[in-house]
């Protein structure tokens, strides 16, 4: 810090002392009952800035797997509040929530997801490359023995797992193929058979 900050942190700081020194010399007599009552305030203040904060958090706590609507072999999963869709997928046992992305080839798995459905990612290969918003990652091939969505379910599937930093497995264009008709209409993706 320079002479300069030093002075403004020491000019503050004299200042918040004398605007405490008056607060408790005005309230002395009722000063227990304005303190209960700033620190009401406070804890509101602390309160509404977590729920804000954590807003995303606690809507995916509370509602962690999109809803889908199964009629026959259509599979109908309304828009995100994200703008995006989100399909829980059952893979090799275990439920994974994918981001349906129409610009990514393959299934591509976050190294969380891959350890879940027991990829051991000690023995994988990287020797993929995938370009990404956030730049070239590193991937790795792998076999899904079944891939399950809803009626749905489709047998050796080929998928890459991720080695950067990936917080949601991705559907793409590989998987979505394999359906006879894919729609977007009314905030609804629509996937048929």
């Amino acid at each position: 810090m320079d002479g300069d900050s030093i002075a403004r942190v020491a000019y503050l700081s004299l200042l918040g002392v004398a605007v405490v020194a008056w607060f408790i010399s005005q309230n002395r007599q009722t000063l227990n009952k304005t303190l209960q009552q700033a620190m009401a305030w406070v804890f509101i203040f602390i309160g509404v800035t977590a729920v804000v904060g954590l807003w995303e958090d606690i809507r995916s706590t509370v509602s962690p797997v999109p809803q889908l609507t199964v009629t026959g072999e259509t599979i109908e999963v309304p828009r995100s509040a994200d703008g995006h869709y989100y399909l829980p997928v059952e893979v090799d046992g275990q439920t994974i929530t994918f981001l349906v992305d129409t610009g990514a080839s393959q299934i591509v798995l976050s190294s969380r997801d891959a350890e879940r459905i027991g990829v051991d990612l000690n023995q994988l290969n990287y020797f993929g490359r995938a370009l990404t918003a956030n730049g070239e990652v590193r991937t790795a091939p792998v076999r899904l023995e079944t891939v399950t969505l809803g009626p749905i379910t489709d047998q050796n599937i080929s998928a890459w797992v991720n080695e950067g930093e990936l917080h949601q497995s991705l559907l793409g264009m590989d998987y979505l193929h394999l359906f006879s008709n894919i729609q977007f209409a009314d905030g609804r993706m629509i996937l048929s058979r």
